[in-house]
């Protein structure tokens, strides 16, 4: 049982990826413009640009880890047995 609910919390493609990214993204925005409110002039636009920044490298890690994930598992399938 708790391997089916550990799996829920695992990225398997892409797609999920994507909405995963797309959430944090929304969210990093959001506080960006909290930001721009509560810090007025370029100081709120400076961390604005910080959360959205925070995310896109987080989106690129997260997006790496599923290519190199997928090419540990090709990898290990073809490689034949060591005896």
């Amino acid at each position: 049982m708790w391997t089916k609910v550990k799996r829920l919390f695992v990225i398997k493609t892409r797609w999920e990826a994507y909405l995963i990214i797309y959430a944090l993204a929304l969210g990093a925005m959001t506080r960006g413009v909290d930001y721009t409110q509560q810090y007025p002039g370029w100081p709120g636009y400076l961390l604005m640009a910080a959360t959205g920044g925070a995310v896109m490298l987080g989106g690129a890690k997260i997006l790496d880890a599923i290519r190199y994930e997928r090419e540990a598992k090709a990898a290990s399938e073809t490689e034949p047995p060591s005896s």
